[in-house]
């Protein structure tokens, strides 16, 4: 059997899909000069491969089926696994279609087919509910799959072969570019777990499955068998914890170390899961980027929904320690929550710009189906286009801003976090004091002008 893999490219703007937002994806659309600098580095270092559609080619070629993969061009097979999203599925189920005029059976895996199945059964012969593997080892051991396909969580993660890019066909992460971290295509992601252990109402991790973990042994052969295939690659740890777990994650560098494994990785975590030892000793074994969540400067805002807030000592000392490493720090802020106001949006960009990690993502609070935040706030959405649930774009009526201040705000982000001295300064990694001073006085001279620029605009830009 010749079995398709459809990871199909995103149509306009820049779409992540796969583990971006659990597999809802996002799409960005450039707004203003500062995002369309941002979207063209996105387009540049951060799409990423499928790793669902790794392991899928995995298990097909382990039970001696022909592999086939695509990015969009329709490719001929008997049977086609695409990858779901809510900003792209369109263009996905518009090609299903097409897929089944040629001839073939089509099935949608991914969070999106699972948690909103009407947007694809119309365009398919099956829809994966659940972590694909169960269901996909079924159909290449022969089995029919038809209308929604039960798909159980496997308890046991080190039962699955290793991902197979080389079956991908896709090698643009071997091209470096000195002055970035990542490498030209983003990398090789690995999942060293699966789900995630926290409780934000608002986040999609944690819908598809539960929490577990590889073990040690496992997750560093998986990193040794990508070393023998490629020199020195850079692994993007997917998991939204990687470092939830402090002795495991000091016996995963200590394995790679004992190994002798020429790599570098990046991985996202909570800041109250790091301290200055493991920071240390990740970055001896290839530790170069780190992302993690900070969303709000309110902690009673954190609270309300459901995210433990971190200490912001703590926060502050983890950046510090990563920029005198030379770790890349990416932080995530979340604007707009139920109780945010103008000025509390204005607290979170002012602390976003003060805590001063190398990057920063703002998005909109969006109340993706599944979660708690749905439940909560479902009538308050206007939005009917799915696609739009992206990150950027308001989806629901905010009791306290306007779909235009809204905008408005989220682009001053931007602007505030990017178009200042200390920015530039923080990426080149300056620390000398004096040369921190002239920065920290050009920064207020820039930050008055921002003010002055908002003041104008805000009338014009905000009541049209």
């Amino acid at each position: 059997m010749r079995i398709v893999l459809a990871d199909l490219k995103g149509r306009s703007g820049f779409v992540s899909k796969d583990t971006v937002a659990g597999g809802y994806g996002s799409r960005l659309r450039a707004f203003s000069k500062v995002t369309k600098v941002y979207t063209f580095l996105k387009r540049r270092f951060h799409d990423v491969p499928s790793v669902q559609m790794a392991y899928l080619a995995a298990i097909a070629d382990r039970a001696g089926h022909e592999v086939a993969y695509t990015r969009g061009e329709q490719v001929d097979g008997d049977v086609a696994l695409v990858l779901s999203s809510l900003v792209d599925h369109k263009q996905e189920t518009a090609w299903a279609d097409q897929a089944r005029m040629r001839g073939m059976r089509v099935g949608f895996v991914g969070l999106a087919a699972s948690k909103m199945p009407q947007l694809f059964e119309d365009h398919a012969d099956f829809l994966v509910q659940g972590e694909p593997e169960a269901a996909v080892m079924r159909l290449v051991a022969g089995e029919h799959l038809s209308g929604k396909v039960i798909s159980e969580e496997l308890p046991d993660l080190d039962g699955l072969p290793f991902p197979r890019w080389d079956l991908l066909n896709d090698q643009r992460w071997r091209f470096r570019v000195p002055v970035f971290v990542r490498p030209t295509g983003g990398g090789f992601p690995v999942l060293a777990s699966r789900g995630c252990p926290e409780f934000c109402t608002y986040c999609p991790h944690r819908i598809l499955a539960g929490y577990r973990t590889r073990s040690v042994d496992n997750l560093v052969d998986e990193l040794a068998y990508l070393c023998e295939l490629y020199p020195r690659p850079y692994i993007i740890f997917r998991d939204p914890l990687f470092t939830e777990f402090r002795e495991r994650t000091l016996e995963i560098a200590d394995a790679i170390e004992a190994r002798g494994l020429e790599l570098t990785f990046e991985c996202e975590t909570r800041l109250d899961r790091l301290d200055t030892a493991v920071l240390d000793r990740l970055h001896a074994v290839g530790l170069r980027a780190i992302s993690f969540g900070v969303e709000s400067v309110s902690a009673e805002t954190l609270k309300k929904v459901g995210r433990r807030p971190i200490p912001q000592d703590q926060q502050r000392l983890v950046v510090n320690h990563c920029r005198q490493l030379g770790i890349v720090t990416a932080a995530f802020f979340v604007l707009g929550f139920l109780h945010d106001n103008w000025d509390s949006i204005g607290a979170t960009i002012d602390y976003a710009v003060d805590l001063g990690p190398t990057v920063a993502q703002f998005k909109w609070l969006t109340p993706y189906p599944g979660t708690p935040l749905w439940k909560q706030i479902g009538p308050k959405v206007h939005q009917e286009n799915w696609e739009e649930f992206d990150g950027f774009t308001p989806t629901f009526h905010h009791p306290n801003l306007t779909e235009n201040e809204m905008r408005y705000l989220l682009g001053a982000a931007y602007n505030r976090f990017y178009m200042r001295p200390s920015y530039l300064a923080n990426y080149l990694r300056i620390q000398q004091a004096g040369m921190r001073d002239v920065v920290a006085r050009l920064d207020a001279r820039v930050a008055g002008m921002h003010s002055r620029r908002e003041a104008a605009e805000m009338t014009r830009s905000v009541t049209c």
